[in-house]
Parts: C-alpha cells; sequence; structure tokens
C-alpha cells in the first residue's frame, strides 16, 4: 500500500497538481470507510490506522490529509463524514484545529438487480447542506455529482451498471433538473456570504418548539448572515427574526446574507422540471435478422481441473471470468422414484444441466446471497453427467478479510425424500472456468466467424444461447 500511495502522489507532484505547488488538489484521502470493518482486526485495527496516516503525511503534499468516516483518524489527519444527513449525524472533527468536513454527499444511491431506483429530491439535498453549512460546516462535496456507467464487468456485486443516474449530472452527463438548477442557487447563496461565514462569529438560539436560527455575525463590519431552520416536516412556521416576521415552509432553511433579506430557501425551487426523452433509432423485431449459437455445456471428460471437493468460485476463476462451470459423473445406482437436484450456493447465480438437458436455475440478491435450488431430474440408467454453471454477478467491494470470501456451491446432492440423499459435495469434481463463446471473444466483430451461427430459435427455453443481428444490407 506505501508503494501504492507513493507512487500516485509522486505522479501529482510531477505534474505540480497539489495546490501546495499552484495546482487544484486541496485535499488527499488515505483509506475510505475503514472503521467500519475495523473491529474485525481486534489490536490491529487502530494500529493500521495510526500507520496509514503517519505513511500518508510524511509524504509532504503540502495539503491535508482525511479519513472518511473515521473517528479516530490521527492528527492532523482529519476525520470526516459520508451520508445524506451531515448535519444531523456528524459528530465533528475530533479536535478543535480541524475543520468540519462532508467528503461524500450522496445524491442518489446505488441500484441493485430487482430494485429501485432511489430518488433523493432536491429540496432534501439543499436542506442538508445548509444545515452542515449553518452548523459551522466547511466544505461539502457530492457523492456522485455526475453518475456513470460501469462498463463490462467493473460493476460490484449485484449493483446494476448504471450508477448515479439520479445526480445532477445524470449516466449521460445531461442536466437532472430541478437539481442541478437548485444547487447552483444553493451554491451562489452560500458563497455570497461567504467571507461572513468565515469570519463571523457563530451563535444559535430558538425561534419556536421546531425552528432555530443559526446567524454569523461580524461586529467590525457588521456584516451579519442567517439561516432560518424549520424542522417541522409538515407545517409552515412563522417566526420573528430581528423585528420582523418570516413564513418558513415545512422542513427548510432560509438564507439572509445580510439577516434581513431572504435569497433562498431550500423548498422554494425554481428550476423546472426536465425530462429526459429516449428516442428509438432501429428496431431489432424481426426474427429473420436474428442467428444464435448455443454454448458448449462441459462434461467431467471435458475438463483439466479436477478436486474431490467443491472449490470457491472466486479462486479458481481469478477475476478472468464470472463464470465456472462444476461438473461431475456417476453411475446410476441411486434408487429414488423422484429425484431432486439439489444445490446450495454462496452466490450468486447457479444454471443446472443433467445430460446436456437444462433443468432450472436459481439465484441469490444483494441482501441474502445464499440461496438453494431444487430441480426435479430424470436420471439415466447408465453413466450421469451433472454440470453446474456457477455465475458471478460482479465482485464483491467491501468488507473485512475479502480475501477469506467464500462465493460459489456448497453443497450438491440428489434428493430423493426427506431423510433420504445422495450427498456430492465430497466427490470427483471436473472445472472450467468460463464459457466457450466468452473465451472465443465471440461478441467481438472480428470473431464472429469463428463459431456457427444459425437462424434463432424463437423457443422461450434456450439456455446458453447467444445472440447476433445481422445488418439489413448483407
Amino acid at each position: 500500500m506505501q508503494n501504492f500511495t507513493t507512487k500516485i502522489v509522486n505522479m501529482m507532484k510531477s505534474e505540480g497538481l497539489y495546490a501546495s505547488q499552484g495546482g487544484p488538489i486541496i485535499l488527499s484521502q488515505i483509506e475510505n470507510e475503514y472503521q467500519n470493518i475495523e473491529a474485525a482486526f481486534h489490536e490491529k485495527g487502530p494500529a493500521y490506522v495510526r500507520w496509514a496516516a503517519k505513511m500518508a503525511v510524511e509524504l509532504q503534499t503540502g495539503v491535508p490529509w482525511v479519513m472518511c468516516k473515521q473517528t479516530d483518524a490521527p492528527d492532523p489527519v482529519i476525520n470526516t463524514c459520508n451520508g445524506m444527513r451531515c448535519g444531523q449525524t456528524f459528530g465533528g472533527p475530533n479536535s478543535p484545529n480541524k475543520p468540519s468536513l462532508w467528503t461524500e454527499n450522496w445524491t442518489s444511491f446505488y441500484q441493485v438487480y430487482g430494485g429501485e431506483p432511489y430518488i433523493r429530491s432536491a429540496e432534501d439535498i439543499a436542506f442538508h447542506v445548509a444545515l452542515f453549512i449553518a452548523r459551522n460546516g466547511s466544505y461539502v462535496n457530492y457523492y456522485m455529482y455526475h453518475g456513470g456507467t460501469n462498463f463490462g464487468r467493473t460493476s460490484s456485486a449485484y449493483v446494476i451498471t448504471s450508477y448515479y443516474d439520479q445526480a445532477p449530472l445524470d449516466e449521460y452527463g445531461l442536466l437532472r433538473q430541478p437539481k442541478w438548477g437548485h444547487l447552483k442557487a444553493l451554491h451562489a447563496a452560500i458563497k455570497s456570504c461567504s467571507t461572513t461565514l468565515l469570519q463571523g462569529m457563530p451563535t444559535n438560539f430558538s425561534l419556536g418548539q421546531l425552528q432555530e436560527a443559526y446567524v454569523f455575525r461580524e461586529e467590525t463590519e457588521g456584516r451579519c448572515v442567517a439561516f432560518l431552520i424549520n424542522n417541522d416536516e409538515r407545517n409552515n412556521a412563522t417566526v420573528q427574526f430581528q423585528n420582523a416576521s418570516h413564513e418558513l415552509m415545512p422542513k427548510s432553511i432560509s438564507i439572509l446574507p445580510d439577516c434581513e433579506k431572504v435569497i433562498f430557501n431550500t423548498a422554494t425551487v425554481n428550476t423546472n422540471y426536465t425530462k429526459r426523452i429516449v428516442r428509438t433509432t432501429e428496431i431489432f423485431d424481426s426474427m429473420e435478422r436474428w442467428q444464435g449459437y448455443t454454448d458448449l455445456i462441459p462434461n467431467y471428460e471435458n475438463t483439466s481441473l479436477h478436486s474431490d471437493t467443491l472449490l470457491e468460485h472466486m479462486n479458481v476463476t481469478k477475476d478472468v471470468s464470472d463464470y465456472l462451470w462444476y461438473t461431475l459423473r456417476f453411475q446410476h445406482n441411486i434408487s429414488c422414484a423422484e429425484p431432486i437436484l439439489v444445490a446450495e450456493s454462496k452466490g450468486h447465480a447457479t444454471h443446472a444441466f443433467v445430460n446436456n438437458i437444462y433443468i432450472g436455475n436459481a439465484h441469490g440478491s444483494h441482501d441474502t446471497k445464499q440461496f438453494i435450488m431444487q430441480s426435479p431430474v430424470v436420471l439415466s440408467n447408465e453413466i450421469n453427467n451433472i454440470s453446474l454453471l456457477g455465475v458471478m454477478v460482479g465482485l464483491p467491494d467491501s468488507g473485512a478479510f475479502l480475501e477469506r470470501r467464500f462465493s460459489g456451491l456448497t453443497r450438491v446432492e440428489i434428493q430423493c425424500s426427506k431423510n433420504e440423499f445422495y450427498n456430492f459435495t465430497n466427490y470427483a469434481w471436473g472445472y472450467q472456468v468460463g464459457l466457450f463463446g466468452e473465451k472465443l471473444q465471440i461478441y467481438r466483430e472480428e470473431n464472429i466467424h469463428m463459431v456457427e451461427w444459425s437462424k434463432a430459435n424463437t423457443s422461450l427455453n434456450q439456455p446458453l444461447t447467444w445472440y447476433k443481428v445481422c445488418d439489413r444490407n448483407l
């Protein structure tokens, strides 16, 4: 880690990118939300935090270092807040000589397969930014301000490829209104009174049961900035401030750069809503244009990697592919009227084939990764081949001891009744990493000819089939 961090810092220095060199980088971060897993490492956790902080500071960037969500960040490293409501949840810096920083203001949230997009309103974001600044916050950074796309296999476990499409700038870089415009107005309002916010003496007092004021006053210059807050989420409130009456909307903050006139209210949105228009450029509804290729289903004799037990998925695939074939063969000696294939897995999905016939699948979810597949099977009177395709839907991206994380099949058996079953967990298994078409990269135009394509079958039950559409001009 020290080698990696040093290399990155030296790259930044060589380009003169730190603010101490006249560049744009004003902060550097070491580690990320390590406190979430720190306890798992017992006494080594705090020792590592101290080591990481010391290592970073000694690189002498000339700008401050931060640790996000790390309440025990050692001096001079600054502990910061991540979340949606840091004005309410942040306990503050752990030293009086450190500023209050909000390093990740989540404008939305990642979306998982099977889940709905997280919609966070412009009003809610603006309220909590204003509240954080009112409570002596010095810095707010948005996560994310610009959404994007995790192409290929770069998304994490069960997270869809679209990332933070609800950000002020969406997945495609288009304005997400009114979020973008409302925050722009908020930033302008705060910037207009930034001198007083930095130099004024802060005070806080009640304006009512659920109403309060934060005031910054420069005695020498006579300047004054006020944040009038209504914490009541349902009702308007009329408050008296400096001999004037102010009407506050539910759950809102009014900003008064001169302690008299309101120039911004977090609940008053003056930006019009926009709708993203998607235009259809081509329709692929003609079956005549479609061709298919069914991938190969390996049996035990086709595999070169063998083990007498079920191996952990990621340790076998080593990030070359999300797919791992588990194969076995056995002589039919099972006395079972209605056999059921049972496969238990710790993620993420399993497709089952018996004697090259597809019999079913099962999958977990982002919150419940472990699952059990149960599918009735028809066994041959001679040799039976079971081929189970394990699938990872992205790799795990957080948590303690990631190198010990187990994914893939943990139990396989043929069940005859509740108390009668034949267990194959510790058995002669053969493994194949990846799909045949994946290995040939037939999804690339230059490799399409490497397999034989045929007219696409209209049947819905076509497992392991690649599809391509033919150009109209061919």
